[in-house]
């Protein structure tokens, strides 16, 4: 009895049947929904694809023995799994803010140290370093203070014929000495004494500035801005160590185009005017009250002389008051951490002032801010001691002006005062 189904024979020796388990295998045509593998030495390499989780790679339906499936936790080779997110991978480790802050503060102090080393470069190469004190001769010892010789010229170099007109300055040739002090910077305290231009004072013996030769003292005696007129600012500070006995250890000079432009950069200057006064000279025209001045103003303010009853006397506090309100107002942070306003400021001041060879940015720094110390009670303003006139000159007061020169060599607590 044949127990195979219909169609199926084990006739090992006949025609190749279906589920025949002769060598050869049927025709394709029998058993099309299988397919067998080709032997492995016909088969092609499987490229080797890196999967995250389940393998998505090609399966040829060739058994080699693994067990498919993924293992709890794991992915094909055991290895540990990133769960499925829907394509979103798995955050990071939290930001390590202590070092990103450390990176942010380095960065910030050389970007701060490369603009301040560029902003000084910059500053000092504009710096006009046209006075030589070294011609200055017979001079006295040195003291204990650091002492500027400010002086306020009228020179008009680089002005406009509309510029002249609006600060009613004139169109005079030259320049002469508008203002004249001296600013003792002390560690026992700041003093600002003021020289009147009109003071009377002795032509020594001195060194041209240009033709280096000696001219002899011949006891000619002018009043203060003569000795400007005559040499300039050499024989101006042989002429004030001379008189007073002090040593000038730097001069500063600024023209009235600098002097306003750097109150118009600073958005002007606010001063507290006791008194209001008109001069159709100086331009000057000012209500009693706080108000800020612009550099037109200002101008008038430090020149106007013939409103007041002690003209000289009188624009010299004026003078140092606006002075020292000004670079009070010029060294604050606000203008000096802002470089919108701390380089036109700058640059107005440096195009036009004059210094001695060896002023550095940090002895012209020094000097504003001893400017700025008087002005907040930190040091004395005055004018110099006098005792009567000469011919129409102030004299000083010898005895006055010698301990008031003391003091200051000494690094004591100026304790002379003057008008």
């Amino acid at each position: 009895m044949n127990d195979w189904p219909d169609g199926w024979t084990d006739d090992r020796n006949g025609r190749y049947g279906r589920g025949s388990a002769d060598a050869q295998p049927e025709g394709a045509r029998v058993m099309r929904h299988v397919r067998r593998p080709a032997a492995p030495s016909q088969r092609p390499p499987v490229p080797q694809q890196q999967s995250q989780g389940y393998d998505d790679a090609y399966d040829s339906g060739y058994n080699t023995g693994q067990v498919y499936g993924t293992p709890q936790g794991g992915g094909r080779g055991g290895g540990p799994r990133v769960p499925d997110r829907g394509g979103v991978r798995a955050p990071g480790p939290a930001p390590d803010w202590r070092r990103r802050i450390k990176i942010g503060s380095i960065v910030l102090l050389v970007a701060v140290l490369g603009t301040s080393i560029g902003t000084y470069f910059w500053a000092d190469g504009k710096m006009r370093r046209e006075v030589d004190l070294a011609k200055v001769i017979d001079r006295p010892k040195e003291g204990d203070c650091t002492t500027y010789l400010i002086v306020g010229s009228d020179s008009r170099e680089g002005m406009t014929a509309e510029e002249k007109k609006k600060l009613h300055t004139g169109s005079a040739e030259g320049k002469r000495t508008d203002s004249m002090m001296i600013l003792a910077a002390c560690g026992s305290g700041n003093t600002m004494i003021s020289l009147p231009r009109d003071s009377d004072v002795e032509i020594p013996k001195f060194v041209g500035s240009e033709s280096g030769k000696t001219f002899p003292a011949q006891g000619r005696r002018v009043k203060l801005n003569a000795a400007y007129a005559e040499d300039g600012p050499e024989l101006l500070v042989r002429t004030v160590e001379h008189n007073t006995g002090l040593r000038i250890d730097h001069y500063a000079e600024i023209g009235f185009a600098g002097f306003a432009n750097i109150v118009d950069s600073l958005g002007g200057v606010e001063m507290n005017i006791e008194k209001g006064f008109k001069d159709k000279k100086s331009g000057a025209d000012f209500q009693a009250g706080k108000q800020t001045l612009n550099g037109e103003q200002a101008l008038a303010f430090v020149r106007t002389r013939y409103a007041f009853a002690e003209s000289d006397l009188a624009r010299t506090k004026n003078q140092q008051k606006f002075l020292s309100a000004l670079a009070s107002q010029a060294a604050t942070p606000g203008t000096i951490l802002n470089p919108f306003k701390l380089y036109p400021t700058m640059g107005a001041g440096l195009d036009t002032l004059i210094v001695d060879k060896d002023m550095s940015l940090f002895d012209l720094g020094e000097m504003f801010f001893a400017m700025k110390g008087i002005s907040g009670g930190e040091g004395t303003s005055m004018n110099m001691p006098i005792n009567g006139t000469r011919g129409g000159n102030l004299v000083w007061d010898r005895a006055k002006v010698q301990q008031l020169v003391q003091q200051i060599q000494n690094d004591e607590k100026v304790t002379v005062t003057g008008k």
